[in-house]
């Protein structure tokens, strides 16, 4: 009998950012964004504290799409179909490359606790391909510190962080990025961190209407406002998310009792923390063989999508 946490099947309240949240163009001060952003992140509340068992493959599309948007920052081609390719693919402990590795940034802030040290700072800059000493990274801490005592909205907090770490090192908006997603986490004292701006930082939030659509960055005039705005999208976006895998995993969680491969709940339960999966999978009780014959079943079964597109080197998820 294949048995999965009871949580994989507790259902999503369907929350729903309300449109007049999202209409940037009609927003012209910065207490309108903030309310803005309020109103949407208050409809992602419960999503982002919520336990049913796809809430890790949600979090972890949700890095996905941040790391894509991240190799456009840093001038690289890499889509997220090559993301999960460098990430899915490797050899277990195998190195996934610069892309691979700046998508396993997001996917530790995804994954982990709002909290930020020296030390742990310094394994995301080093895979972000960063330079930063520890010391910098100590007192970047120390200014985390400061924020959360300012009582400052979360959304002002978020932006505060991004133009601080990028005054510091301009090569570093990457990074200025993800700790912005962390310190908002901190600040709504969300259990994991969400991924949300850096999906939105090339999108009309960030388009400068004074400067002939010059993207804003961390720290130049009009970025708080562009943030809270981001953020009501980011929200919404998320909230449709949620809402689609939701579904997805109520399939898969339905067909299980049809399955009798050996192993076939640890399957579904990756597929219900993860964002994809390869095809020829190995776990202690499932070959390589069993894993691609449960995977088509799974398919046949309307319970999974092929992620890649080939037919060969596969990759499963919701």
């Amino acid at each position: 009998m294949i048995r999965l946490d009871p949580a994989a099947a507790i259902p999503v309240l369907e929350p729903v950012v309300p449109a007049w949240a999202l209409a940037n163009g009609a927003v012209v001060t910065d207490a309108g964004a903030a309310f803005c952003a309020g109103a949407a992140l208050s409809a992602l509340e419960t999503l982002a504290r919520t336990q049913a068992g796809w809430a890790g493959a949600w979090r972890q599309r949700l890095a996905l799409k941040c790391a894509a948007a991240s190799m456009r920052l840093a001038g690289r081609s890499e889509d997220e179909a090559a993301l999960r390719d460098a990430w899915h693919l490797r050899q277990a402990g195998a190195d996934p490359g610069p892309a691979g590795a700046t998508f396993g940034a997001w996917r530790q802030l995804a994954g982990q606790p709002p909290a930020a040290s020296a030390d742990q700072l310094e394994k995301i800059v080093d895979q972000m391909g960063l330079h930063w000493d520890v010391e910098a990274l100590a007192a970047v801490c120390e200014y985390i510190d400061d924020l959360a005592r300012s009582g400052r909205p979360a959304p002002f907090v978020a932006a505060a962080i991004a133009a601080h770490v990028v005054a510091m090192k301009s090569d570093s908006e990457l990074f200025a990025w993800w700790l912005a997603d962390l310190v908002l986490a901190q600040n709504l004292r969300w259990p994991r961190p969400l991924p949300l701006l850096m999906a939105h930082a090339f999108g009309p939030a960030f388009r400068s209407k004074s400067g002939g659509g010059k993207r804003i960055r961390p720290g130049e005039k009009g970025f708080e406002r562009a943030v809270c705005l981001a953020l009501a999208q980011a929200a919404a976006d998320a909230c449709r998310l949620a809402a689609e895998l939701s579904r997805r995993a109520e399939r898969l969680i339905a067909v299980a009792p049809k399955l009798r491969a050996k192993g076939a709940g640890d399957v579904i339960q990756r597929l219900l923390d993860d964002d994809a999966l390869s095809g020829s999978l190995t776990t202690k009780s499932l070959s390589r063989f069993a894993a691609r014959r449960l995977f088509d079943r799974l398919q046949q079964l309307e319970a999974v999508r092929e992620l890649s597109g080939r037919t060969t080197f596969r990759l499963f998820g919701l």
